[in-house]
């Protein structure tokens, strides 16, 4: 099962990276991975945290930094140093498959940290920012679910690297905002994603 498992992971890095390419995409998706490319949109939401949320923006602003640095702790510190898989464009045996659009870098590939930062972020200010207009959520969503493929289109990580980064960094994001949302007094239940 393993081995089916990593092999359709390497066909759908191959799908994306090579036959899914696109002049659009190759000059556009590598920004996508800097963080100083978004820090408009990063500037933008706290200012918008601190209008709307007065005092209690500092609780929300505490909670996403916490967010922010358990989800790469989790990621960086716990799975990739444990799990220790390659980067597909590292791994001798599929380099030469893959078309490089970043460099490649020398840590490991398993969970994607940019996955896992950017779906907790998504999920953790959705559970916020959702209950002041609901097309806030699917938005979060895809602007963290738009890094992931990147990192798939630009050949740094697998797409199970950036599905479970996701789905970790998304699970740490809504606990972390169920434990605030707390704190602040908010009721939980207005906050579902």
């Amino acid at each position: 099962m393993l081995e089916w498992l990593l092999a359709l992971d390497r066909e759908v890095l191959l799908l994306v990276n090579r036959s899914l390419a696109n002049p659009v995409f190759d000059a556009l998706l590598p920004w996508f991975r800097e963080k100083l490319f978004w820090a408009p949109l990063y500037i933008f939401l706290l200012a918008f945290i601190f209008e709307h949320f007065g005092k209690k923006a500092w609780w929300l602003v505490l909670g996403l930094v916490i967010t922010v640095g358990l989800a790469d702790f989790f990621s960086s510190e716990l799975v990739k140093k444990n799990v220790r898989r390659l980067r597909p464009c590292n791994d001798i045996t599929l380099a030469a498959e893959l078309q490089p659009r970043v460099r490649c870098g020398s840590g490991y590939s398993f969970t994607s940290s940019h996955a896992t930062n950017h779906f907790a972020v998504a999920v953790y200010l959705s559970f916020f920012l959702g209950r002041l207009h609901r097309r806030v959520r699917p938005a979060l969503l895809l602007w963290a679910a738009s890094i992931a493929y990147a990192q798939v289109y630009v050949g740094v990580h697998y797409p199970g690297d950036v599905l479970v980064g996701g789905l970790l960094g998304a699970w740490i994001g809504w606990i972390v905002a169920r434990r605030v949302a707390r704190l602040m007094g908010f009721n939980a239940a207005r906050a579902v994603v």
